[in-house]
């Protein structure tokens, strides 16, 4: 009878850590490293059972590309905002050839290490292998008044940034900072290419909503979007996209979306249970006919199995990129290493 009550009393207490963990706003005062929008997860939680493989991994032999230094740009969309962002060249990019860009909402923690996603080691990775195209890599952070802290991989910045009014409202006012105010810049510097369907977009929670609104709103110039825990909830009323997918014609947008069983569940409120409302979106788009892929784990809300997966997650997205079958094509058939230098480029010196 002890061994059964203590058992019991065990299960209570992991049930109340689990929901605990599903509450995206941290009490005031809590740990920075909280089970909120940051999605760390704590030792008790379903969480852990999601780690980064060797994809998401520097690997040896694999050539590393690098970040450009932070960038800002004005935002007319939101007057009086700055949007912070870094480009992950790759070693392959060759100025010369028109090239795919991926852009990772909440930058910052996106690319952070160690991080739950550490995107830039994903795009070495399988870019050496060919699995997924040449493609730039631009994380940007949400915008902010001067006066604001930038966002950081431990505070997102819903409190102190612009990122609830950009990510979260059903419009198309954060599609015009991407389209219309970071592309550009990025074109003045990268030869990129004008093809919408090597345009790719993602994000986790809010930034999840925010990079499907883009490719929603701009098909013409984004068609591939990756969401992880997305908030598809009463937050903005960003539960209304499975009526509007119903509801329009059908777009040429690729998507793939995880998220977690115990994601904020909320019984009672289903405009506002997390993974009800992503299941909701995903047999929405399916039923129109959208190209959807999607995986639903047990864990809560953060970015751990996303992370996990985010390199399948590519393969998957990407997976159209030309392909030869031509046993003899010796290019097709070998890693991708950086371009050659021009031939006319100066000799570097060397030592004796």
């Amino acid at each position: 009878m002890k061994r059964l009550t203590c058992f019991v009393v065990a299960l209570l207490c992991l049930n109340h850590v689990i929901l605990a963990a599903d509450d995206p706003k941290p009490a005031t005062g809590a740990a920075p490293a909280a089970q909120g929008r940051g999605g760390r997860g704590t030792s008790n939680s379903n969480d852990v059972f999601y780690t980064l493989g060797p994809d998401s991994q520097p690997r040896p032999g694999v050539p590393k590309g690098k970040f450009t230094e932070a960038k800002v740009i004005p935002s007319s969309a939101f007057p009086g905002t700055q949007h912070t962002y870094w480009v992950y060249v790759p070693a392959q990019y060759d100025p010369a050839q028109p090239t795919a860009v991926m852009v990772f909402n909440d930058g910052q923690a996106m690319k952070v290490e160690p991080g739950d996603v550490q995107a830039q080691n994903v795009l070495d990775n399988l870019i050496f292998r060919g699995e997924i195209p040449v493609m730039l890599g631009v994380f940007i952070n949400p915008g902010r008044r001067p006066d604001q802290p930038e966002p950081n991989p431990r505070d997102w910045g819903d409190r102190t940034s612009n990122r609830a009014d950009e990510y979260n409202p059903p419009t198309d006012k954060y599609a015009r900072v991407i389209v219309e105010e970071l592309m550009p810049a990025l074109k003045k510097e990268f030869n990129i290419s004008p093809d919408p369907d090597l345009h790719g977009i993602m994000g986790s929670s809010s930034g999840g909503c925010a990079a499907f609104a883009v490719a929603w709103f701009r098909p013409n110039d984004f068609r591939k979007v990756i969401t992880f825990v997305g908030s598809f909830t009463s937050i903005r009323g960003e539960y209304i996209y499975p009526e509007l997918v119903a509801e329009s014609e059908k777009k040429p947008i690729r998507i793939f979306m995880q998220d977690g069983r115990n994601d904020n569940r909320r019984p009672g409120n289903p405009n506002g249970d997390w993974f009800y409302q992503n299941v909701r979106l995903m047999n929405a788009l399916t039923k129109k006919g959208y190209e959807v892929n999607y995986a639903w784990g047990i864990g809560n809300h953060g970015q751990k199995q996303g992370g996990a997966i985010f390199p399948e997650m590519m393969r998957w997205l990407w997976r159209d990129q030309p392909v030869s079958t031509d046993p003899n094509d010796a290019v097709e058939r070998s890693f991708r290493h950086p371009p050659k230098p021009p031939s006319d480029a100066p000799a570097k010196e060397t030592k004796n």
